[in-house]
């Protein structure tokens, strides 16, 4: 699942920031940013015109991205406790 199509409110697992082009700056900024393997994330909301930007939370800090940018990261939901923490 890309993190552009996770529900409001629902924690998930980066899996990867999939690169769209040989040395894509966004998704290099994304990783630097924590959106690393194994990090969990929530999308807290989403603006009022065409749903842009989205809010993401991911450890204690909020970015707000374009749903084009949160299309490059892969999460997964399967696994994830209620608080965030990936289980076992």
């Amino acid at each position: 699942m890309l993190l552009s199509d996770l529900p409001h409110r629902i924690s998930a697992i980066v899996e990867t920031v999939e690169d769209r082009a040989l040395n894509d700056g966004i998704a290099r900024r994304l990783r630097e940013l924590g959106f690393v393997a194994g990090e969990a994330v929530q999308v807290m909301a989403s603006g009022p015109v065409g749903a842009e930007p989205l809010l993401i939370q991911i450890g204690y800090t909020r970015f707000a991205l374009r749903r084009s940018e949160a299309a490059r990261v892969r999460v997964r939901t399967q696994g994830v406790d209620a608080d965030g923490a990936a289980r076992a």
